[in-house]
């Protein structure tokens, strides 16, 4: 149960940091905000203030949130209206849950990075494991620095091992450093592993670690491994588009739950390791907020987005009929396919 109280406490909050970007940056616009809402389906606690009108609801499904505002929906009269404002302050409005979802994950990354401080990593190689076939007569070399996998470059040692296990299913291009010169290694072949049916590379080298680092070090990683988690999000939606991720390897809230109790168990209770791990599901899940809210997609924040965009280029708003009909189909589809995730989770835990 502990277990599920604190995934609860996870999304509550970071669904709260998203919806209060929308109750801001509206607010500072003068839109009138008629509810700020924690939650979903039947109220268990409200407050209406006297001073702007609007009422604060918690509400007893804990599995979204929104802010109702004036004129949302419709072309409602008034200044404080949210129809009424500029095209550019909307988009600032619609945008703005995203962005603190984007900008809390960055900040929690930087606690994990000073956390854990004397154990960044490089990218340059500091031996090899047992078993490695990168290091072939043409492959790696102890001492190389490695800034490109394929096309994308790395400037950390998790950015690193991460582009190795997603690109490393097959052979790859490495760009290094050696000797002070820059070359391309053609055709490097990593170790692979399978995991719920799907071929990823491992890395099988070791590199230095960053000892001592100054701030700049600091800030330079986590805008880095921030970057990275962005990017992961969009090679999973992409590698689900193109089949080689399947729906069952989504998670829902159920099944991210049981995932923290296997790895805390796994941990043997270390209260650092512990911290640490929520810490960075806490950072991923509020990364995969913002960049999944951002996708133009009917319903989602970017959807909105690119709706506002269409008028901004036309001068001309799109009919609000037609634009909440396609909002609606939006819904309906994400509605189906968290109904799919979930079942899938629940029937994992059960079995």
């Amino acid at each position: 149960m502990i277990y599920v109280i604190a995934a609860v406490l996870i999304f509550g909050i970071l669904i709260m940091i998203h919806e209060l970007g929308h109750f801001a940056v509206a607010r500072w616009c003068g839109v009138h905000i008629e509810e700020f809402s924690i939650g979903m389906g039947p109220k268990l606690l409200q407050k209406k203030t006297k001073k702007h009108g609007t009422l604060f609801s918690l509400r007893a499904l804990p599995i979204g949130g929104y802010v109702s505002m004036k004129g949302e929906n419709d072309d409602a009269e008034g200044d404080d209206s949210f129809s009424r404002k500029k095209v550019w302050q909307r988009i600032a409005i619609v945008v703005a849950g995203a962005m603190m979802n984007l900008i809390l994950g960055f900040i929690i990354v930087f606690i994990i990075v000073c956390l854990s401080k004397d154990l960044l990593a490089s990218t340059t190689i500091h031996s090899f494991l047992e078993g490695s076939t990168s290091n072939t007569e043409n492959g790696l070399r102890v001492e190389d620095t490695i800034i490109k996998v394929n096309n994308v470059s790395v400037y950390t040692g998790e950015e690193l091992t991460y582009e190795i296990m997603n690109q490393g299913n097959e052979p790859v291009n490495l760009t290094v450093i050696r000797d002070g010169n820059k070359i391309v290694l053609e055709d490097v072949i990593f170790p692979q592993f399978e995991d719920q049916g799907i071929i990823f590379g491992e890395s099988d080298f070791k590199v230095w670690a960053v000892r001592d680092p100054s701030l700049w070090q600091l800030l330079r990683t986590t805008w880095h491994r921030s970057l990275s988690l962005v990017k992961m999000v969009w090679d999973s939606l992409f590698n689900l588009i193109t089949g080689r991720f399947s729906v069952s390897s989504l998670s829902s809230p159920i099944g991210v739950t049981a995932a923290v109790k296997d790895t805390i168990t796994q941990s043997g209770w270390n209260p650092m390791q512990i911290l640490q791990y929520v810490l960075n599901i806490t950072a991923v899940i509020s990364i995969n907020l913002g960049v999944f809210n951002l996708i133009p997609f009917p319903a989602l924040d970017g959807g909105r987005f690119l709706f506002l965009l269409i008028e901004g280029i036309r001068r001309k708003p799109i009919s609000q009929e037609i634009e909440s009909k396609i909002h609606f189909a939006g819904i309906v589809l994400l509605m189906i396919l968290m109904v799919l995730v979930v079942s899938k989770d629940i029937i994992a835990l059960i079995f």
